[in-house]
């Protein structure tokens, strides 16, 4: 007999094959790994009990100078804020025009006589994709800036509840995003309809946008093919990013007052909202892949889960993408749809102070981090209520879990024929084991348990690879580290 240790590193893998898996955790859900031991996330509880009107693309918090803290959120149609304990006002601009709840397309299915292509291989782009609305928001000191992109117009909201925001005087128009940079100099991103388009107004002054000798107003067009998306503060710098490439605007001061360099190539970003700013730089997604800058030149990260979050995302859907820093754990969260679905129903996240990853499925649209308020702020796509997250462990009935991929012996050939378990969980009794075994890749899985992991346990059970499901109670805040297997190993099969 022996003990194996089922010492898996921390993260999923799941690029690949399941074999390719081996001796790694392959799925998740609701869990991550912190300070090197498996536990559940956070759960949530509603911040607001008043829905918005539509599914909400846009958020922001921020504090005013008497210190009240105020949420910003936007929908294809609305605009609302809520105050400190949690009221909604409906302060939607007068003559907001409307976008999309959802992405609308003509290159899809029925675009075509029936029978014109392969079932199953995504269609010819025979017309342009029409984003879902997403909603650009800033601070402008204590007041609010806000830029629909469907509407295009340039939004300032001075606190009054009762006093809806009025387009900025001046501002350009058919916008496609806004920025407030660290100088203070609003920017207009694809100001004009023009989606190369960088202007900016003169510094403090958000009403002066044309450029005099008295002034700092001014605007650069962007040297690229693509068109912009979003902006946001980075290093010093404002960071703009397009659908294909990402470009830096680093002030300089008159005559020219912005200089504009691009930064990098074939890293656009998937969606207007796909992007979180961490203490370490800007994380964002792209078409295929994710990418970091913190000042030089943009760098792919290397992503241990990508097969399974670009083989399976609604690429028609994938403007609704939305990124959500969670600093206190050092993660930056992806909500998007996958391709059975129209609304975001999957997360991706990725750990960037240990470089692991995990997957897992919430139904969420946008979100802000904790800091302005003491919780995450997202919004669930199923109810379109705001939520305060990493609080408790109420997950509305789903239970957190962890499965590996394979665990063999040696490389492989021998059979293992396991006879107990020795747990090592903190809470003695708050989780159970399951494991799966086969002899070979294809086999028919055999499925034991599930096992509490309160105390060594008899098994028995024999396989040439074994999975096993961590599978924890969502009431409460359990920890899971090096389980050990007591193994005789057997012969060849």
């Amino acid at each position: 007999m022996a003990l194996i240790p089922l010492d898996l590193p921390a993260g999923v893998y799941r690029n690949g094959t399941e074999l390719q898996a081996q001796g790694r955790w392959r799925d998740s859900n609701l869990v991550r790994w912190f300070e090197n031991t498996l536990r559940p996330i956070g759960g949530w509880r509603t911040r607001s009990d008043t829905a918005s009107a539509g599914q909400v693309r846009g958020l922001h918090a921020w504090l005013e100078n008497g210190g009240d803290s105020w949420i910003a959120a936007g929908s294809y149609n609305k605009l609302y804020v809520y105050n400190a304990g949690g009221t909604q006002f409906d302060i939607t601009p007068a003559g907001l025009t409307s976008g999309n709840e959802d992405a609308v397309q003509s290159s899809g299915y029925g675009n075509s006589f029936y029978g014109a292509e392969a079932y199953g291989i995504e269609r010819q782009q025979l017309s342009a994709i029409v984003p879902a609305t997403t909603w650009a928001m800033d601070s402008w000191g204590e007041y609010l800036v806000a830029c629909s992109s469907s509407d295009g117009k340039i939004y300032e909201w001075q606190l009054v509840t009762s006093t809806l925001p009025t387009a900025i005087t001046n501002a350009p128009i058919n916008c496609r995003s806004i920025l407030v940079t660290e100088e203070r100099f609003l920017m207009a991103l694809g100001a004009g309809g023009n989606p190369r388009l960088v202007q900016w107004s003169d510094r403090e002054n958000n009403t002066v946008w044309t450029p005099l000798a008295t002034n700092e107003a001014g605007s650069l067009e962007l040297q690229t093919s693509g068109m912009i998306e979003c902006g946001v503060r980075v290093q010093n710098q404002a960071l703009i990013l397009t659908n294909i490439d990402a470009h830096a605007a680093t002030y300089s001061g008159p005559p020219y007052v912005y200089g504009i360099e691009r930064v990098g190539t074939a890293c656009g970003i998937v969606s207007n909202n796909a992007i979180a700013v961490v203490d370490k730089g800007a994380l964002w997604m792209g078409n295929r892949s994710f990418f970091f800058y913190s000042g030089g030149t943009v760098e792919e990260i290397d992503c241990e889960v990508a097969d399974y979050v670009f083989s399976d995302i609604n690429q028609g859907q994938s403007s609704k993408v939305a990124a959500v820093s969670n600093a206190n754990f050092g993660e930056v969260w992806w909500f998007y749809p996958s391709s059975s679905s129209n609304e975001n129903n999957r997360y991706v996240v990725y750990n960037y102070l240990n470089n692991t990853w995990a997957i897992g499925q919430i139904s969420r649209t946008v979100g802000v981090d904790a800091g302005i308020l003491t919780h995450p702020i997202i919004v669930s796509a199923a109810n379109k209520k705001l939520y305060e997250h990493e609080v408790g462990f109420n997950y509305d009935g789903v239970e957190p879990f962890a499965e590996s991929g394979p665990i063999v012996i040696g490389n492989g050939d021998n059979v293992m024929a396991v006879t107990q378990m020795i747990p090592d969980e903190n809470n003695q009794g708050d989780v159970d084991a399951t494991f799966k075994t086969r002899f070979y890749p294809n086999d028919l899985e055999r499925t034991y348990g599930p096992f509490s992991m309160s105390n060594p346990t008899s098994l028995r059970f024999t396989g040439r690879q074994v999975r096993i499901r961590i599978e924890g109670s969502s009431s409460s805040d359990w920890r899971v580290g090096i389980n050990r297997l007591e193994v005789r190993q057997g012969g060849r099969r």
